[in-house]
């Protein structure tokens, strides 16, 4: 390999799986600068979602499994730090990195693919001053603001009035913070529009986790079911992640209004899943975000013997030849939906829960590692061998040994 020419090497490396490459970084040192690199990272995360390789569906219950994409075969127990911790979940993927919940104030940063694991600050929940509120609700997100290379976490507390756990209450302010990767630290976001305070319902939001945020087009999205305040229907609000300000997004025209909302991404376009009383359920995809007139109806399914209700849908991912899409159906199972016959084939994969969240995550080289936390960590082993060879010159001294200068 000392005789290949760089630009040769570099070229196979994007080829590689994040594995092989994490093994190579030993190989030498000129090779663990080139794979360090953020430019080559960027790279090869560019070439694995363009060609749908390094794919693995996450699984969401009492603990995470991932499975390979492209064997979707079995489920394999992801081994994070904290994995214990009861109520520890992820709530959004991005670029190959989990957002982690452990408690609604102590969130994480985690890259499967290079064990990174990172603490975010902990960031108080506040009430309103003046009013005698308790935070209810808690809404999650996280993405990448393309334009700055910057991750970020949102944050958004529902504070009610009521004690009343059956009764929904007054719902009063809502508290949005947003975490930056970049500076690591949050900031309170101010600019909040009136109907986010009718958000929340309770019937919806607790069901399949629909209060973590959608990412798509640079955009945390999520459903406000139909509210007597607003009118009936359903809306979709996004928090667009660059200028972190709240944007309502347009919705395709369905043939029957009465219909319950999720949304859902596919391959970076964002997607709303009509569902008609369990009956069928309509999938229609964005294909320039923002754009109402490019909605396009991708998915039409109706209920049969072999799925006897239809509560809820997500698309995962294309197959490789693109004529195909991965589903998850009701939290219990898969299926391939073939786009052209229009049928619907099952997948059984060893060792998965029996109820789960699934997402898409990408192998990738994205490093979360906090410099500062790192320097610390350089500096106390510097310190640690400067004890080590103070420790063993007095050992040597107090044997009546004399130092020859």
């Amino acid at each position: 390999m000392s005789k290949v020419p760089m630009d040769v090497v570099t070229d196979i490396f994007h080829r590689l799986p994040v594995k092989t490459l994490l093994r190579f970084r030993s190989l030498s040192k000129p090779y663990c600068s080139l794979i360090d690199d953020p430019d080559f990272t960027n790279a090869h995360l560019d070439r694995s979602i363009k060609t749908r390789s390094n794919l693995n569906i996450i699984l969401k219950g009492l603990h995470l499994y991932s499975v390979e994409f492209d064997a979707l075969d079995n489920a394999v127990p992801i081994d994070y730090p904290l994995s214990s911790g009861a109520g520890t979940e992820a709530f959004g993927s991005c670029n190959g990195i989990l957002a982690f919940r452990l408690t609604d104030k102590n969130l994480a940063l985690y890259n499967p693919s290079t064990r990174q694991f990172r603490r975010l600050p902990v960031s108080e929940i506040d009430p309103p001053p003046g009013d005698s509120c308790k935070s209810g609700y808690i809404f999650y997100g996280f993405g990448q603001d393309a334009k700055t290379n910057d991750y970020k976490v949102v944050r958004m507390v529902q504070f009610n009035k009521s004690d009343d756990e059956d009764d929904e209450g007054i719902f009063y302010d809502y508290e949005v913070k947003v975490y930056s990767l970049k500076n690591d630290s949050w900031r309170k976001i101010t600019k909040l529009p009136p109907y986010l305070r009718f958000m929340f319902q309770f019937f919806y939001h607790l069901l399949h986790r629909r209060g973590y945020g959608v990412l798509a087009g640079g955009v945390l999205h999520w459903v406000m079911p139909p509210r007597i305040e607003l009118g009936p229907r359903n809306r979709i609000v996004g928090f667009d992640l660059g200028n972190e300000e709240f944007i309502e997004v347009p919705q395709p025209e369905c043939a029957d209004k009465n219909y319950l909302l999720d949304v859902a991404a596919l391959e970076g376009h964002l997607c709303a899943v009509c569902n008609y009383d369990q009956e069928k359920i309509d999938l229609w995809t964005m294909k320039e975000y923002g754009v109402k007139q490019s909605w396009t109806k991708l998915i039409s399914i109706q209920r049969t013997r072999t799925i006897t209700t239809l509560t809820f849908l997500k698309p995962l991912a294309y197959s490789k030849q693109l004529d195909k899409v991965l589903v998850e159906i009701n939290s219990q199972k898969f299926a391939w939906y073939d786009l052209q016959k229009k049928k619907m084939r099952s997948v059984k994969i060893g060792g998965s829960p029996g109820t789960f969240g699934a997402e898409v995550y990408i192998g990738s080289l994205i490093q979360i590692e906090d410099p500062k936390r790192l320097e610390i960590e350089k500096q106390n082993e510097q310190d640690e061998l400067k004890n080590r060879n103070r420790k063993k010159r007095d050992d040597f001294l107090s044997k009546g040994f004399k130092l020859v200068l």
